[in-house]
């Protein structure tokens, strides 16, 4: 959801919240680096091991080769010959050895050394190395040199060496007899071991990139496809409301139409009733009277007399009846198409005024709602009346046309020397009733001014909405 900004501004971008795929990429980047950290340091103290593992199988197997012949007499000795430790003082003199493998020992069980290159050593007897208690065990053992045992401190040491304990066992029993200690220079092994370390950290970091940019990718994509639906959610939100606000305007003002519609007819209701009183019954009531008159007549010319006024007064009453039901009575329009019913509005003007009105209806053959029709036919009528009567019927224009269901009717005119329509447009009952029966169907009406001085009178209704409202 998002955050409004103070005072009623713009949202600010710093206060904005972050995506899912920030906010995924901050925390899982953070979970990932660790885990990479943690896996690093233990994958490469595991190839660490068995880097050094596998250097010290393989110096303890090239050793043995060179020093096995001259060590099988430790079988029943504790201490090599002279001619022994002379011969092991030449091999390890020589170039090949003396530059990777500077010191060598030969332990015999429990912490006795055999033979060492420091000759001072020999027939001494230390506390045992724990690689010599591996190496008794009958495995190759090594470690990094303890600088604090008393056989370096001796010998004052001061680099780690790479110590290598070797079993050496009995050529015909295969017992272990004695162990040889081998110290090789670290340089070597350093240099393996800072190589392997840093193809690990490679790897790992390599792959950890690989996994959060992959893991990032696809959070990404969610996220754009979440902000894109509550964004469409949005904006699905705003046209419901647009609409629940048009549907209210269009409510209320239907509702204001019908309310002035019903108040329209009822002062409708009143002219007719009005004119009813005014006009024929009051011819009735003088007939009414005429006929006591006959009665008292006393001789036969003044009964006649008395019986044709009294024919006049109910002629001209039925004659005001019929003309007063003419206004108020459609002509039969239910079952004709819509264009036949401008027709019909057209020419029904046409009887009435002498004026001709040109029709330009392009209308599809389909059913209309009655209602819909009569609106047509008494918003014409009511327009070419307002025609005739401002503008003497000049110009006057019917179009009636339907697009995406909307019909649009049209009443124009080209004006002329008397008042126009337009500023007597709040004075009548016509224009009011014309446009109230047009609102209460869903529809409107607009009134606007030609360049030419004339009048044009136009409604829209949709004719779905009206069938509803109808």
């Amino acid at each position: 959801m998002a955050m409004s900004a103070p005072h009623g501004g713009a949202t600010r971008p710093e206060d904005r919240p972050w995506s899912l795929s920030r906010q995924f990429a901050l925390s899982g980047g953070l979970v990932m680096v660790l885990a990479a950290a943690l896996a690093g340091f233990i994958t490469s103290g595991i190839v660490t091991r068995a880097t050094v593992e596998n250097t010290a199988t393989s110096t303890a197997l090239f050793m043995d080769s060179f020093l096995s012949p001259h060590l099988q007499e430790l079988a029943t000795s504790d201490i090599l010959s002279p001619e022994a430790s002379g011969a092991l003082d030449r091999l390890l003199d020589s170039d090949a050895f003396e530059g990777r493998f500077p010191h060598l020992e030969i332990w015999k069980p429990g912490g006795l050394v055999a033979y060492s290159r420091t000759k001072e050593l020999i027939g001494k007897k230390f506390p045992p190395p724990e690689g010599l208690l591996e190496a008794l065990g009958g495995k190759v053992a090594s470690r990094y040199a303890d600088l604090d045992a008393e056989e370096h401190t001796i010998r004052h040491f001061n680099k780690a060496y790479l110590e290598i304990y070797v079993p050496v066992r009995e050529y015909l029993s295969g017992r272990i007899v004695a162990v040889a200690e081998i110290h090789e220079h670290p340089g070597a092994i350093e240099r393996r071991l800072f190589h392997v370390r840093l193809q690990t950290w490679l790897v790992t970091a390599a792959l950890t990139l690989l996994l959060m940019a992959s893991l990032v990718s696809i959070v990404y994509r969610g996220s754009r496809t979440i902000a894109t639906q509550q964004e469409k959610l949005r904006d699905n939100i705003r046209a419901v409301q647009q609409i629940s606000e048009q549907n209210r305007v269009f409510k209320e003002r239907a509702q204001r139409a019908s309310s002035r519609l019903a108040e329209l007819n009822a002062r409708y209701l009143r002219n007719v009733g009005a004119e009813l009183h005014d006009g024929p019954a009051q011819l009735v009531g003088l007939a009414a009277l005429k006929v006591e008159h006959i009665r008292r007549a006393r001789t036969t010319a003044k009964r006649e007399e008395n019986l044709a006024s009294m024919e006049t007064a109910l002629s001209e009453a039925i004659r005001e009846i019929r003309t007063i039901s003419k206004g108020l009575m459609l002509p039969e329009i239910e079952d004709l198409p819509l264009c036949e019913v401008v027709d019909l509005a057209v020419s029904a003007h046409k009887k009435h005024t002498g004026t001709k009105a040109a029709v330009d209806c392009d209308l599809p053959e389909k059913a209309f709602p009655h209602a819909v029709k009569i609106c047509v036919y008494r918003f014409i009528q009511e327009g070419l009346n307002n025609a005739f009567k401002h503008a003497g019927g000049r110009g006057q224009t019917v179009s009636c046309k339907i697009k995406n269901r909307v019909l649009t009717l049209s009443v124009e005119d080209e004006g002329g020397e008397r008042e126009g329509w337009q500023s007597a447009r709040e004075a009548g009952l016509g224009l009011a009733g014309m446009r109230d029966r047009v609102e209460s169907l869903g529809g409107t009406v607009t009134i606007s001014s030609k360049s030419n001085g004339g009048t044009r009178v136009e409604m829209k209704l949709d004719v779905a909405e009206a069938e509803k409202n109808a």
